[in-house]
């Protein structure tokens, strides 16, 4: 008996030519199957019957997008137990997002999906159009198969404790007042928004390494470097997020004029955005420099120490910061929504934030309180906000009399602003306010790799639904996945995507 489970290579090299010769039709099923049940045997059993051979393809663990936790299980378990099934030929795995390598590879005559994907509209990813060409220009066609439809997450959700039960308990109620189309809708009606992002551009550099133990003369670590590498964080880790939600967002920054810096932003973002940059001669483009230690058996990461390049005193060179506020005066009110990013770091002075509040025709905002500026760069300092997003720490510091009261605090900085906000509580997820009800939503992850970008994704997620004018339950419900998401990236070296952000939340909804 042949082994089922081959590489796609194989397939396609070897066994493809073979069945052509022998004038067999192929079949092709692809998916994640996390948990096979009921409905997939029918799914699989139907499909074989249109086909000589059939093939299923798994989408490989790192290129599942359910959310932190999922797949439930593994690659080799997943290809075993569909190996185990009888009407099933070949088991490939698939090392990509989508379809498309299995499609290639495979040259199906039939790409066989269930009912629930017979409207292209309905479909989360936006893909089956795609497919359904790229299975047509390989000669073959779609088809669909019938029968009751099943949800193995919704399954793993509710019989195998997939979701903490404070999620559980919140989604229910969630869902009885909103549906997976609302969420839909409204990450749609964002793709239509004009979006200016403004803020320090900011280099994340992450050094790794291996601690070795202390220095035998001095109090210090000890460490064995591995690699290093940058990413783009500060308002371009915002703006990038925003991207896939709309095309039309435009970054407003600063940087230094090191040619390597420039070519690094225009290289990763200028297919995603425009940009508007301005150049310092004066200081370098902001780098924070981390060094990590990763856990050996676990893809966890803990933070060792931190250099920044930031100056004391830092003030851009007039001219180049006057040009920059007079582009911003005569550009904002052009764009439907305005992204304030005040990391504290010179770009935004009491100037810029005068034009900002009288300009936007829509204002998130997000003034962040770090090492190099505490207690000197608090929320407070602004009087108008359609939606704001700060953590505690950072509320303490703008109510400290009110530091035991949280929901106390956001009251009094919502009718301080005037508008709409979140408060960022880590594991315990966030509170909404509008119109002075707080509305609390848990964490929807505790798979945690790194906090660095939670917070940022956070706001570009909630704050995009919001712009797009989703209530905020929703756009909550839409920053904590975001947040959620953000948290299981390494610095800012991947978008929190628009369609991660979708399946997240069809993982949710199906409860």
């Amino acid at each position: 008996m042949h082994s089922k489970m081959i590489s796609k290579e194989e397939f396609k090299e070897k066994l493809r030519p073979e069945f052509a010769r022998e004038k067999k039709t192929v079949a092709l099923c692809h998916g994640v199957f996390d948990l096979v049940h009921p409905g997939h045997i029918i799914h699989l059993q139907q499909a074989k019957e249109m086909a000589d051979i059939l093939v299923v393809s798994i989408t490989s663990s790192k290129y599942v997008r359910k959310g932190p936790g999922r797949p439930y299980f593994d690659d080799a378990a997943r290809m075993n137990v569909l190996a185990a099934i009888e009407c099933i030929d070949y088991v490939l795995l698939s090392e990509s997002y989508t379809a498309d390598d299995m499609i290639e590879s495979v040259e199906p005559d039939l790409y066989v999906k269930g009912a629930e994907y017979e409207k292209e509209e309905d479909d989360l990813t936006g893909k089956i159009a795609q497919e359904r060409e790229l299975v047509e220009r390989h000669g073959g066609k779609i088809a669909f198969t019938g029968g009751q439809v099943f949800s193995s997450t919704k399954l793993i959700n509710t019989a195998m404790s997939g979701l903490p039960e404070e999620v559980v308990r919140y989604m229910r109620e969630f869902k009885k007042k909103h549906t997976m189309r609302e969420v839909r809708d409204y990450a749609e009606k964002a793709g239509d928004l004009r979006v200016l992002v403004i803020g320090d551009l900011i280099i994340d550099k992450y050094s790794y390494c291996n601690i070795q133990g202390l220095m035998s003369k001095d109090m210090g670590y000890s460490a064995r470097m591995f690699y290093s590498e940058e990413y783009l964080g500060g308002s371009a880790a915002i703006a990038r997020h925003l991207s896939t939600f709309t095309k039309q967002v435009t970054l407003m920054s600063v940087i230094g004029d090191e040619e390597n810096r420039r070519l690094l932003a225009f290289d990763e973002l200028s297919d995603k955005m425009q940009l508007k940059l301005s150049y310092s001669h004066k200081f370098p483009t902001i780098v924070k420099h981390r060094y990590l230690s990763r856990n050996q058996k676990r893809e966890e990461y803990k933070k060792v120490f931190v250099v920044n390049n930031i100056p004391e005193k830092m003030e851009y060179e007039k001219e180049v910061h006057q040009s920059f506020k007079d582009r911003l005066r005569e550009e904002i009110g052009t764009y439907d929504a305005v992204f304030l990013c005040d990391f504290g770091h010179g770009l935004i002075d009491r100037e810029m934030i005068d034009i900002v509040q009288n300009g936007a025709n829509y204002l998130a905002l997000n003034c962040q309180t770090n090492s190099t500026n505490k207690g000197l760069n608090v929320i407070t300092k602004y009087t108008r906000a359609d939606v704001f997003s700060l953590d505690q720490q950072e509320l303490k510091l703008a109510f400290p009399e009110l530091a035991l009261d949280e929901m106390e605090g956001l009251s009094r900085l919502s009718g301080h602003l005037r508008g709409s906000g979140w408060l960022t509580r880590g594991s315990a997820g966030a509170y909404g306010i509008c119109s002075g009800q707080i509305q609390e939503s848990p964490a929807f992850t505790l798979n945690v790799k790194d906090t660095i970008g939670a917070g940022d994704a956070f706001f570009a997620v909630a704050g995009i639904f919001a712009a797009a004018g989703a209530p905020v339950d929703m756009s909550t419900f839409a920053g904590n996945i975001g947040g959620a998401l953000g948290a299981n990236i390494i610095g800012n070296k991947e978008d929190v995507e628009k369609i991660n952000v979708l399946k997240f939340a069809n993982t949710l909804m199906n409860i």
